[in-house]
């Protein structure tokens, strides 16, 4: 409806002549309903251009409106210009047909057709189970790939690992220190600073099963460090499928220095006169991007820094030809994915291809506490652990539940109510509330032919189909804004029309033919809350 409006209000500005500047037609719900369906303020934005008073305009505007009756019912003017559009109940009806045809495509569209796209995210390196810490860049990456996927494109979910460097040494010799400690040996020394969650133990269990003491003695670290790699590895993939996440590529960063990528990438900077010698290390000199300061790329002790791989990680992608590259990173990146991004761009590489989606933290509220959490010191909580104590939808829709850019509190005590206090049963009661209904109307009832859907006349029927057709707008507007929390705003307000509708316009004991039209607003209520669940990866149960 909104392209309609907007092919029929340009149509119309064509008897101004040529515009000096073509004025933005912005169509939004008026935020009280009875101002309209939907209003532009086009009006107010030509008064500059045309020297007239808006209502004048907007006035003009209408007399010359060509539009169809089975689509707009009226065209009013409101307020100082705004001009307000009224549905017609005849087109109403022909998209609830629509929806009741289409069911669980509703909500699809193309307008990311033909785009391939490499989500990135979680990104944890294997030292440890996936945290609380990591639940929202897991199920945040994981939505945003849907979102894309119900926008037409084509979508890989990437999770980029280092299997080496100082964080897997400390691992292994914390293994290797449980594993001496279970077979006997008295005078090992636990590594300062290593990791101490029971895991570690676990781990070193699975080593003395399969190898009893005969690594006792054993100087390399590379048994214990497999061991503990192939174990977490595991264990991550399981906690991910848990959420209903699946990746299709793992990428490691150590195969960017097998194929000599990161050499390749110190070079050509270097013969840009990007990279330089100083005090031992090799520097990038970001101050050609605007920075205060040069980056280190490699220490003084030979190991890079992180932007060097990353750099060529991400030149890596676009090689790979995605058409666009989404980053998930916690706010801790704010500051340095620049150096990152400015890197690839010196090399030639296209950096519009590059979008980083940065979200704030999440601090765990337990008890009216909050929770802190370190792998290291093994005080975290797992995903795994929320996920027992809360289900995996209730997981995944707290940590969906605000905007990326905000600061989220998860709140245990929350989440394990059932009830309205928990807005996911909240949705999740009202999808299994109309099947029982359904099973119901299926006992009185056996329809035939097609409803006359021109029985629904009640306010709170027109008010429940008219946001039953929001759904593929707000499946856009997520997937544009990289935000689904808009999803579960607008779920809430579908279940909660839906409350109003069956509280005044009952089914069962109604006249047959009433009863049917119903049942049709019924079920395609039913799909559009099924359809919004399956953006967020949250499951629509008929009983609960």
């Amino acid at each position: 409806m909104k392209s309609y409006l907007e092919s029929i209000i340009k149509k119309s500005l064509g008897q101004f002549g040529t515009l000096e500047e073509e004025p933005e037609i912005i169509i939004e719900q008026p935020r009280i309903p009875e101002h309209g369906d939907l209003s532009t303020n086009v009006a107010m934005t030509l008064t500059k251009v045309l020297r007239k008073n808006p209502r004048a305009i907007a006035q003009e505007i209408i007399d010359n409106i060509e539009y169809d009756p089975k689509k707009i019912k009226s065209i009013e003017i409101a307020g100082p210009g705004f001009i307000n559009f009224r549905f017609a109940e005849q087109w109403l009806y022909d998209q609830l047909q629509s929806i009741s045809s289409k069911e669980s495509t509703f909500g699809r569209s193309d307008i990311n057709k033909g785009k391939n796209v490499l989500v990135e995210f979680v990104s944890a390196n294997p030292t440890g189970p996936l945290t609380v810490g990591h639940g929202r860049n897991a199920v945040l990456g994981d939505t945003v790939a849907r979102l894309f996927e119900w926008t037409g494109a084509d979508v890989e979910r990437e999770y980029y690992f280092n299997d080496a460097g100082r964080q897997m040494r400390v691992l292994a010799q914390s293994v290797q220190a449980r594993y001496l400690e279970l077979v006997g040996v008295s005078d090992f020394e636990f590594p300062e600073d290593g990791y101490q969650g029971e895991y570690i133990r676990d781990i070193a269990r699975t080593i003395v099963d399969e190898k009893g003491d005969s690594l006792k003695d054993a100087e390399d670290l590379d048994t214990f460090k497999e061991y503990a790699q192939e174990l977490i590895f595991r264990d991550i993939q399981q906690t991910l499928e848990r959420m209903n996440i699946r990746m299709n590529n793992f990428f490691n960063e150590h195969d960017l220095y097998v194929n000599g990528a990161i050499d390749d990438v110190v070079q050509k900077l270097r013969d840009k006169g990007l990279v330089y010698e100083k005090e031992d290390a090799t520097w990038f000199k970001t101050t050609e991007f605007g920075k205060d300061k040069d980056t280190v790329l490699i220490k003084s002790t030979g190991e890079p820094t992180y932007r060097l791989p990353d750099i060529a990680y991400h030149r890596n992608k676009i090689q790979r030809g995605y058409d666009l590259c989404i980053d998930v990173f916690g706010a801790d990146h704010i500051a340095t994915y620049p150096d990152v991004v400015s890197a690839v761009n010196a090399l030639g590489f296209d950096t519009d291809k590059i979008e980083v989606l940065v979200y704030q933290f999440v601090t765990l509220v337990k008890d009216g506490r909050p929770f802190k959490m370190s792998t290291r010191k093994a005080n975290f909580v797992t995903l795994d652990e929320l996920m027992d104590m809360v289900g995996s939808d209730v997981t995944r829709f707290f940590f969906l539940m605000r905007s990326p850019g905000t600061h989220l509190e998860f709140d245990i005590g929350q989440a394990r109510e059932a009830g309205e206090k928990n807005p996911v049963f909240y949705l999740q009661y009202a999808h299994a509330r109309i099947q029982s209904i359904m099973r119901k109307v299926g006992d009185e009832f056996a329809f035939t032919g097609e409803p006359d859907l021109n029985l629904l006349t009640h306010d709170t029927e027109i008010a429940l189909i008219k946001t039953l057709l929001r759904l593929p707008e707000i499946v856009q507007l997520c997937a544009q804004r990289r935000e689904p929390h808009h999803m579960i705003t607008y779920l809430n307000g579908l279940a909660s029309d839906f409350t109003q509708f069956y509280h005044h316009c009952h089914i069962l004991g109604e006249p047959e033919d009433l009863a049917y039209a119903r049942k049709t607003l019924a079920d395609a209520t039913a799909a559009v809350l099924r359809n919004g669940l399956e953006v967020l990866g949250i499951n629509a149960p008929d009983r609960m």
